[in-house]
């Protein structure tokens, strides 16, 4: 079990496009998705009717494929492609 939680854990390295939003050091996958959160929510674009899905930005949309609005639960499966 705690082989698991160490990869869990273990510092990733962001894409450029990711880098744009959350800066370049490398943070545990835990991080990175709350710094995800804070830039949302720091910029407005939780949607305010369904506050599960995220609106993009000029910022954003280039790391969910050029879509204008994903759930929060599509944004893991994004970033994953974004951190090496």
């Amino acid at each position: 079990m705690a082989k698991a939680n160490a990869q869990f854990m273990k510092p990733l390295t962001p894409s450029t496009t990711l880098a744009a939003v959350i800066g370049t050091t490398a943070l545990p996958r835990t991080e990175v998705v709350k710094k995800m959160w804070t830039y949302i929510k720091a910029n407005g674009l939780q949607d305010k009717t369904n506050k599960r899905m995220i609106n993009t930005d000029a910022k954003l949309a280039p790391l969910f494929d050029g879509k204008t609005q994903i759930s929060m639960f599509e944004m893991n499966k994004y970033l994953s492609k974004h951190l090496s």
